[in-house]
């Protein structure tokens, strides 16, 4: 029987998330009781990422094990979810960002997906998966452009999203048109007891227009029976609420170096 809460849930789907990349692609990793940590080694651009997964009881503790950890990779630049929000990483260097919230959903399809025409101009959303190594790419540029990501904009092809990918368990891509031209991109990761969203993005000229719920509706037409879960910023709560995500809890996000500091962790 599975005793998880659905926080619990989410967080371990995070967690699959980053260690299936690391699987596909041959990064260190290392599994604790209560934490995730991919040495993320692809590029200059990619970080290092920990996802707390399971309560505390102990802060200085855990803030020690996870340090101890970042100390043996030399991490120079890192990522770290914390769903419970009570590390306190600032005397290592780290900045924390404001905070966002982790959302489920129960099974069940989206009853209007809205993959007619949006609200913000004329045109019909349409959503489809990644197979190739082009439509990959595709859904790779959509992203770094979408959010944006500076560190990644002059990237080369494959560089976040790398063909080797397409082929793991689990793992999938999503581009959303509009008039056959890309209007947005999403990830998804079924973990087998859910399925989670990811760097969901829609272009900014594009937005308004139903493209992120079209987005959402294909992963949960895709995946029926799975619960589903994201972590959500603050512009996307209402819209993640209307399709019926229930927040779970308020991660708090750490990022190194803090700015301006070039201190180590």
């Amino acid at each position: 029987m599975d005793t998880r809460s659905r926080l619990e849930l989410a967080n371990d789907n995070a967690a699959a998330f980053w260690l299936a990349q690391a699987r596909s692609r041959g990064w260190e990793f290392v599994r604790r009781p209560g934490f995730v940590a991919v040495r993320c080694d692809g590029g200059p651009a990619d970080t290092h990422r920990v996802v707390i997964t399971r309560p505390y009881a102990d802060q200085e503790r855990t803030t020690a094990e996870v340090v101890a950890v970042l100390h043996g990779w030399s991490t120079t630049a890192l990522c770290l979810e914390d769903p419970y929000g009570g590390l306190d990483l600032a005397r290592h260097g780290c900045e924390a960002a404001l905070g966002q919230a982790v959302m489920t959903r129960r099974p069940g399809a989206v009853a209007d997906p809205g993959a007619g025409r949006g609200t913000g101009g004329t045109g019909r959303v349409t959503v489809a998966e990644a197979r190739t190594p082009d439509g990959l790419a595709e859904a790779e540029r959509t992203v770094v452009d979408g959010f944006p990501m500076p560190a990644r904009m002059t990237g080369e092809r494959g560089d976040m999203l790398p063909p080797v990918l397409l082929g793991t368990a689990g793992f999938r891509a999503w581009t959303a048109r509009i008039d056959g031209r890309p209007a947005g991109a999403c990830l998804s990761y079924d973990d087998g007891e859910a399925v989670g969203l990811y760097s969901l993005a829609t272009l900014p000229e594009c937005r308004s227009r139903g493209v992120g719920r079209a987005m959402v509706a294909a992963v949960l037409e895709a995946h029926p029976g799975r619960e589903a879960t994201l972590v959500s910023t603050l512009l996307g709560e209402p819209l993640y609420r209307r399709l019926g995500f229930v927040e779970q809890g308020v991660s708090r996000w750490w990022r190194y170096p803090a700015t301006p500091s070039a201190m180590t962790v």
